[in-house]
């Protein structure tokens, strides 16, 4: 996205205000028109970046970035991943596989979004950052998909190695 037109156009208006106050006003103007391009971008660049954090807040799992490319901003839409289908094979069963969490169902996904701030401790939250990026997603996927997977009445199994009796066996996975 090129800026500009739009750091131009502002050049433009403030030369006209500066003529209305004569010819001190002008000078004054072009003496200030040259320090203030850097600045007029670096304003539309954070609004640009404001913005982009709303639609992606929408978007989500999806995102919107922002990047500086030389000194105009490039959008780059991240669309959110496309759950792969269920394959069934014909291999022997020698032990259960832990399969992947079910993805959200798919009449939840009806396009409203209801906004909550969510207090997390420090530690769980780093855990939360981890166990997304893991993934490949956001956090606020991960979280979305894990209150999703809560609310259907999935649970998960204790973590390996952290079985309750001596000589019990402990199986770790998503259970519908």
């Amino acid at each position: 996205m090129d800026l500009t037109p739009y750091v131009d156009n502002l050049r433009h208006e403030l030369a006209v205000a500066a003529d209305a106050g004569g010819d001190e006003a002008r000078a004054l103007a072009e003496r200030l028109t040259a320090p203030l391009d850097s600045a007029t971008r670096l304003t539309l660049l954070n609004v640009l970046s404001a913005a982009m954090g709303e639609v992606t807040r929408e978007l989500a799992p999806g995102s919107v970035d922002v990047r500086l490319r030389g000194l105009d901003p490039e959008f780059v839409v991240t669309p959110p991943p496309a759950p792969e289908p269920f394959q069934e094979t014909q291999a022997p069963v020698t032990a259960p596989a832990a399969p992947a969490p079910p993805p959200p169902p798919a009449d939840a996904d009806d396009g409203a979004m209801a906004r909550i701030n969510f207090r997390l401790p420090a530690h769980l939250k780093g855990r939360a950052e981890n166990a997304a990026a893991a993934e490949g997603l956001s956090v606020n996927a991960w979280l979305v998909r894990a209150v999703s997977t809560a609310l259907d009445g999935g649970e998960r199994a204790s973590a390996p190695g952290r079985s309750k009796g001596s000589g019990s066996r402990g199986f770790t996975g998503w259970v519908r």
